[in-house]
């Protein structure tokens, strides 16, 4: 089994590196989990808005794993905010291969891939690069609520 922590210890490198990251983006990183999001999402606890992906136990012995969006207790107007970004972009969500809306009270979308080391780092990397498309909608609706 390849070494979990460092895929995302690689992936959080290659993210910081990225074009697009500023000051205003930051990285969550507990070793096998991992949160890349805004300073105005409201998640310095990790329960605000962000894109999220995890590779643990159930995950390994699954052999795939999630890439996610969501929007948790910490976000402001939480219901609202679901709502208007879901109507806003799930048009755009659906047209990305593998991409699901979520319907629970938190979850925005997700895709599952399979759980293959194999340019992990990359495959993750676009994806978060994928969802970081919302990123101006996720603003857009902060500021309406």
């Amino acid at each position: 089994m390849k070494d979990v922590k460092g895929v995302f210890r690689n992936l959080e490198k290659m993210l910081r590196q990225a074009s697009w990251f500023d000051d205003n983006w930051d990285i969550y990183n507990r070793g096998d989990y991992l949160q890349l999001y805004r300073h105005s999402w409201h998640n310095q606890n990790q329960g605000g808005i962000h894109f999220e992906t995890f590779i643990e136990g159930p995950q390994i012995k699954q052999k795939q794993f999630p890439v996610c969006m969501h929007a948790e207790e910490d976000c402001p107007s939480q219901s609202d905010f679901l709502r208007k970004i879901k109507a806003l972009e799930e048009e755009r969500i659906k047209s990305w291969k593998g991409y699901k809306m979520l319907d629970n009270s938190y979850g925005i979308c997700q895709r599952t891939l399979p759980l293959n080391f194999k340019n992990l780092e990359q495959r993750i990397y676009e994806e978060f690069n994928r969802l970081r498309l919302l990123e101006e909608s996720v603003e857009q609706v902060l500021r309406e609520i």
